[in-house]
């Protein structure tokens, strides 16, 4: 594979002097014939006589007709238009060579690519089209690359599913989505095709594409079954959402109520979508759930579905349920506490020292606004390297945000900590710092403190930190 034009350029050298072309680069995969294309021209362009006999010696037609598969190859790169116009002409004898054609109908030269857009159009068919198709279509993102995909959509409408088939799992997603819609529109794919094409790509435009598809046809009550619970089930929040939304349609709302607690905060919306559509109320729902503030079964998504649709009388609800036994819960009351503005520094702060890193996180999320209500003391204790490392990261972003000699202490201490990340983050946290407009000037503990830091800095720079502090160099 010719990962870059330097491996382009190469694969040009060892074709110059007469390497077969297969062996020389991947003639399946587009970037390798794109970055031959380019390597051609970076290596002619440095080195004018990489290919001297046509352009001095006898007209070009003659020599390009005495060419190998390898020359002509790089005679269809070459900087020179009327080289690469008779050149194209001339690849018709080398049916390998047609991805360069595909190449030269963007080309900037117009009889270059008028050229090669009637040879192009002479050779396709439906076999080679989807040989060609993943070249076609990145070709298509370039100026005047518009033709070649106009002609592979005309000659693919005519292919079957299973000739398509190869190209639903190509690894470009340009690929993908377009042999979907293709097969969409020719109507080639059984609603479970879609559905599990839906569920089972990483895409989100192949998707919607596949799941929009897919629920069109439930107007037909016997393709429920075949369509919705492969929807419902999947892994992915956007398909699971379609699904959801298209129980309303189907005359299932009922089924929507368990989906009110998904992971998901899009499926959650969806949920309540539909639960309001035949005139429940998802907020009560949600507070049934979490009446039982031990309850093990507790669903995390239930608990900030509440502080979604809720109110800040829900509080109450939530505060109990910031010791569940249960991590995600926990994580999604601080969460859903922090969401209704009802976030308490006091009560939150134990918290801060939970085993569970999420917790942790979201509890120094909700408490940065109120950072400095924290005792600094108590928060320095806990970026010593024997805390584990969640905590560690949660009491040094609260001292940060302290901003003003405490964010500077905090920022020096973790410069030799054994992750690499936090020093990372304290090393970019002093090499931000400024002195607090309401801080004392004149302090020594900032000049020690950013002596310490002295390696981060230039000494210009450091002199200038100083004397913003009001401290001596």
């Amino acid at each position: 594979m010719l990962e870059n034009i330097e491996d382009g350029k190469a694969a040009a050298t060892r074709l110059a002097g007469g390497a077969p072309l297969h062996s020389t680069l991947d003639v399946a995969d587009p970037a390798d014939w794109l970055a031959l294309d380019a390597g051609v021209r970076e290596v002619a362009w440095h080195r004018p006589q990489f290919l001297p006999e046509w352009e001095h010696s006898a007209p070009l037609p003659a020599v390009l007709t005495q060419l190998s598969e390898s020359r002509l190859a790089l005679a269809l790169c070459h900087r020179d238009g009327r080289t690469r116009q008779e050149a194209v002409r001339r690849s018709v004898r080398f049916p390998a060579l047609l991805p360069l054609v595909v190449v030269r109908c963007a080309d900037w030269v117009g009889p270059v690519r008028e050229q090669a857009r009637q040879l192009l159009c002479k050779a396709l068919n439906v076999g080679s089209a989807l040989d060609l198709a993943p070249l076609i279509l990145r070709v298509g993102r370039r100026d005047r690359g518009a033709f070649g995909v106009d002609a592979l959509s005309q000659i693919l409408r005519q292919a079957s599913h299973g000739q398509l088939a190869v190209l639903f799992a190509d690894p470009d997603r340009i690929v993908r989505r377009f042999a979907y819609q293709l097969a969409i529109e020719g109507r080639l794919l059984h609603p479970a095709e879609l559905t599990r094409a839906a569920a089972g790509d990483q895409d989100t435009v192949v998707q919607d594409l596949c799941a929009t598809a897919a629920l069109t046809t439930l107007r037909d009550k016997d393709l429920h079954e075949s369509v919705l619970p492969p929807l419902l089930s999947a892994r992915n929040p956007r398909v699971r959402s379609a699904g959801v939304t298209a129980l309303r349609r189907a005359g299932r709302s009922k089924q929507a109520e368990p989906f009110l607690s998904d992971r998901s905060a899009l499926v959650r919306a969806c949920a309540r979508y539909v639960v309001r559509q035949q005139g429940d109320d998802p907020a009560a729902w949600y507070r049934k759930w979490c009446t039982a503030p031990d309850d093990p079964q507790l669903p995390p998504g239930a608990v900030i579905g509440l502080a979604e649709c809720g109110n800040r009388t829900d509080a109450g609800l939530l505060r109990p349920l910031l010791a569940h036994p249960t991590a995600g819960v926990r994580a999604r009351a601080v969460a859903g506490l922090r969401a209704l503005d009802c976030a308490d520094a006091k009560q939150m702060r134990p918290l801060l020292d939970d085993p569970a890193a999420g917790v942790v996180r979201e509890t120094t999320t909700a408490l940065l606004p109120s950072a400095k209500e924290l005792p600094t003391d108590w928060l320095l204790e806990r970026t010593s390297s024997e805390r584990p490392r969640h905590v560690r990261v949660g009491a040094f972003r609260l001292l940060d945000a302290h901003g003003g000699i405490v964010a500077l202490r905090a920022a020096v201490g973790p410069l030799k900590d054994p992750d690499v990340k936090l020093r990372t983050w304290a090393a970019q946290s002093v090499q931000r710092w400024h002195p607090s407009p309401d801080g004392q000037r004149g302090d020594a503990e900032v000049g020690e403190l950013l002596d310490r830091g002295r390696h981060l800095f230039s000494d210009h720079v450091l002199r200038r930190r100083k004397w913003e502090a009001g401290v001596d160099s």
